[in-house]
């Protein structure tokens, strides 16, 4: 049986002396068995050209800007490398309905603040050339409905990740991109005619393989096979941490508040082991303690006790479970979840409600705990920051600065946003950069021969 567990995800804002002021996002997540996988072929033209493009990782970045590159190059050979299943990280976002971007950030500069790292690099022509109005219009051109929920989140209409998954993998499918699971390009390296050699290893059986690539994708996220190839081909590598991670708290009542976002708290953690309070969260070993969230952090306790008297008198005949002072800046769901925890009948009116009752609530807005069991294991991170620095790629073609036809896309960069689908966004705009940059190098490349024939005719 699997084993189901209730989750804080927590940004890792970083540096050290950051304000302590954060981002939280509650995500349930349940343990499914670990499954192996064999190879999957997305079908492969027979009519291509002598060039290949190899992608490094199926994930969003790499599925993109391979469905990218070969659109505008169809004779190009398109192969996407992946370990494992594709897409895994997009079918479990947004608690399984896949938080595609997000639809309130017109300026792109408002829209580059929002990625710790990566803000700066960010306010150019990145997002200029691929940004949210035009993932949401590729995916509607692809048959995909979306909808951009109150905070900005913008999620398949269906709610379900599936949707977007298949939508990459039937594309894929249609433009004859082939794409190999189970295998991993353990080392790289340049030829004498400047083509990459790459070493292909399977996961469960003794199997090499090497292939030849024109224009070699790393997008494989934040597995240190990226980091490796990175590395073997000349860049450096910022050391990854963790950037968005989870604590595992005991409260079945969690699992009702999958997907809510809050754009600002402040949060503190009390260490058992450590008997004080953590006021910043770092990379630290968590065994058991108690997670302490302001979550109306511009308003103080007196504030909120003066709204909720004032709602009280204001809506006397309205159901608390069904209105509360917007000032708070909180969902329905969580706002049940408060009156669930201090016993309150969502059911009752205003009226009705004793005063002890709205202090208690008060509180808990102010000084919400939650009893942490422990840290998400690194390896299972959602977002990792670190990895090949921005500055040894150009952000305008997603090439190396380094090794020419080298491309990275997604969270293999040193760059990460906050939740919201910002870390996809950045996944779609790189690979579709990458994509584009190299289906026109590889189109310059295949016409160069005609050309030269009718000239010589």
């Amino acid at each position: 049986m699997n084993t189901v567990i209730s989750r804080f995800i927590i940004h890792n804002l970083l540096p050290p002396n950051a304000p302590t002021f954060t981002r939280i996002h509650v995500h349930f997540v349940s343990s499914p068995r670990r499954r192996r996988f064999g190879t999957v072929a997305v079908s492969h033209s027979p009519d291509v050209s002598d060039e290949r493009m190899v992608v490094v990782g199926g994930g969003a970045a790499g599925i993109y800007g391979a469905i990218r590159a070969k659109t505008l190059a169809p004779d190009l050979n398109v192969i996407v490398i992946e370990k494992a299943k594709p897409l895994a990280k997009v079918k479990i976002s947004g608690g399984g309905r896949c938080n595609v971007t997000n639809g309130h950030c017109p300026d792109n500069k408002i829209l580059a603040e929002k990625y710790p790292r990566g803000s700066k690099e960010f306010r150019g022509s990145f997002f200029n050339v691929h940004g949210p109005g035009d993932t949401m219009s590729w995916f509607s051109d692809h048959g995909v409905k979306l909808k951009i929920e109150e905070d900005g989140r913008v999620f398949p209409v269906s709610d379900n990740s599936s949707t977007i998954v298949d939508c990459l993998l039937n594309e894929a499918r249609q433009k004859g991109v082939t794409l190999q699971t189970g295998k991993s390009v353990t080392s790289a390296s340049i030829s004498q005619s400047g083509k990459f050699i790459l070493k292909i290893e399977k996961r469960t059986i003794d199997y090499v393989d090497f292939v030849e690539a024109d224009y070699l994708l790393i997008a494989s996220g934040s597995s240190q096979q990226g980091y490796n190839l990175a590395n073997q081909l000349g860049h450096s590598i910022i050391k990854p941490v963790p950037s968005l991670f989870t604590f595992k708290i005991d409260d079945i009542q969690l699992t009702e508040l999958s997907g809510i976002t809050f754009p600002k708290v402040k949060a503190s953690l009390k260490l058992e082991s450590l008997k004080k309070n953590i006021p910043q969260l770092t990379q630290l070993h968590i065994d058991s303690g108690t997670l302490l969230v302001d979550f109306s952090p511009d308003l103080s306790n007196e504030d909120i006790k003066a709204l909720l008297s004032q709602h009280k008198k204001q809506f006397p005949k309205q159901k608390v479970g069904g209105s509360y002072p917007q000032e708070f800046g909180v969902m329905k769901r969580f706002w049940k979840y408060l009156l669930n925890r201090e016993g309150v009948d969502e059911d009752i009116l205003w009226a009705s409600i004793s005063n002890n009752s709205l202090m208690s609530i008060a509180t808990l807005l102010k000084q919400c705990s939650f009893i942490v069991k422990g840290k998400g294991q690194f390896k299972d991170e959602f977002v990792t920051a670190g990895g090949v620095p921005l500055s040894e790629i150009s952000l305008k073609t997603m090439e190396s600065r380094i090794q020419l036809r080298l491309f990275f896309a997604g969270e293999v960069l040193n760059a990460d946003g906050i939740t919201g689908g910002f870390n996809f966004q950045n996944a779609w705009s790189g690979g579709y950069i990458a994509g584009t940059t190299i289906g026109q190098l590889a189109t310059s490349a295949t016409s160069a021969p005609s050309t030269l024939k009718q000239q010589a005719a």
